[in-house]
């Protein structure tokens, strides 16, 4: 239920905010991946909910033509 809490709060949200989000989520996965391949990264999985939140918002913004 977490990430339907997450998306009903984007619908909320202008296109400009939610590409701001998109930015953001971005630049932190940049820098999880720099964590990883330098092995100071302890949770993995955290990568694959930022990739999948990236994609939601996107999902989103499709849809707020």
């Amino acid at each position: 239920m977490k990430s339907a809490h997450k998306i009903k709060e984007w619908k909320e949200r202008s296109k400009e905010a939610l590409s701001h989000e998109v930015l953001a989520l971005r630049e932190k996965l940049r820098s999880l991946h720099f964590l990883l391949s330098s092995g100071k990264l302890k949770n993995v999985r955290e990568i694959q909910e930022i990739r999948k939140d990236i994609a939601r918002i996107m999902t989103v913004m499709k849809h707020k033509t």
